[in-house]
């Protein structure tokens, strides 16, 4: 099996051979054509997770062919049986088992989905992690209805860019907040209303002046010093939706304006088989293609790393897996 390998903490990935072990039953081998980084890859290489063992392959996102088939691999493994939260054993393809910078992986067979035909392979594989986390985050835990005024912060990355063109297609009026001039202005031009910089004094009330109104839905992906300011520009029965914490701890929440207002603040993770499986059809229904901001050969991964690390994609970072 060749891959790129982790081989120890804050080294770049080398080229090697894995040999792997036989699939079990109930596995399949798939050989992949596309891979996709996220940013959990990045932390593995810092050691930031806990369990980490080397060599390790690293990669949670893949699409490929398994008997003919075109496949696109859930990475949630060992979710369980109740859809509300994962079981014991649930871990996340690419750590601790060998992940999706290989041209072959071994997963769970019930972990295989068609590939929606209107995907190329880079896009098939630039979906699983970012749009999963983004269907549930929205639909699962966040109640997303059409017609609703939705805040994304952090545009840029594969779930804030998976959650606008999922907002898109809804018909919600989706706005943005970011860093980057830039990145809000590529968020308008695929459907976003607008955006503020979140650097900028007081963003939370220019926010609210720019879009005429208060917010019913906000998917987050940093918390830290500013997720206090979000409550002020909710609706009464709005929903704040957490996967991610970039930007820290979150600092000075004031309960009464969230049980004044009836706010509901929650977290998601990840996905069930049945969000994967809701946002395939989804994704297939409004055919959705993510957005793919770079694609570099599987050797040149530790270039692709790099751009995750300096966060200047706007959408994801892919692989194309050469073929034998």
């Amino acid at each position: 099996m060749s891959s790129m390998i982790l081989s120890g903490h804050d080294r770049p990935l080398e080229s090697g051979e894995i040999l792997p072990s036989l699939p079990e039953e109930g596995e399949v081998f798939v050989r992949l054509h596309a891979a996709a980084l996220n940013k959990r890859d990045y932390w593995i290489t810092k050691g930031m997770y806990p369990g980490i063992t080397y060599p390790l392959v690293l990669g949670s996102d893949g699409a490929g062919i398994v008997d003919g088939r075109d496949v696109i691999i859930n990475p949630s493994i060992h979710w369980g049986d109740d859809p509300e939260y994962f079981a014991t054993d649930f871990t996340i393809l690419g750590l601790p088992a060998h992940g999706t910078f290989s041209d072959l992986v071994k997963v769970p067979e019930e972990n295989l989905f068609d590939k929606p035909a209107h995907l190329s392979w880079v896009e098939a594989a630039a979906l699983p992690v970012c749009g999963v986390t983004a269907y549930r985050a929205m639909f699962t835990r966040g109640r997303a209805r059409s017609g609703e005024r939705m805040l994304i912060t952090g545009i840029g990355g594969g779930v804030a860019t998976m959650a606008l063109l999922f907002g898109v297609a809804l018909e919600m009026e989706v706005w943005v907040t970011s860093s980057s001039d830039q990145k809000i202005a590529r968020a308008i031009q695929y459907g976003a209303k607008g955006g503020v910089m979140y650097s900028a004094p007081d963003w939370e009330k220019e926010l609210v002046s720019k879009a005429g109104g208060k917010f019913d839905l906000v998917i987050d992906g940093a918390g830290g010093k500013d997720f206090s300011k979000m409550t002020q520009f909710m609706s009464p029965r709005g929903r704040i939706v957490i996967y991610g914490g970039t930007s820290g701890n979150i600092e000075d929440l004031s309960p009464q304006r969230i049980f004044w207002k009836q706010l509901d603040i929650l977290g998601s993770t990840m996905g069930s088989p049945e969000d994967f499986s809701r946002m395939i059809d989804f994704v297939a229904i409004n055919k959705i293609k993510p957005i793919v901001s770079h694609v570099f050969p599987l050797e040149k991964v530790n270039d692709a790393m790099e751009i995750i690390a300096r966060n200047e994609q706007f959408g994801k970072v892919c692989l194309e897996i050469p073929q034998p």
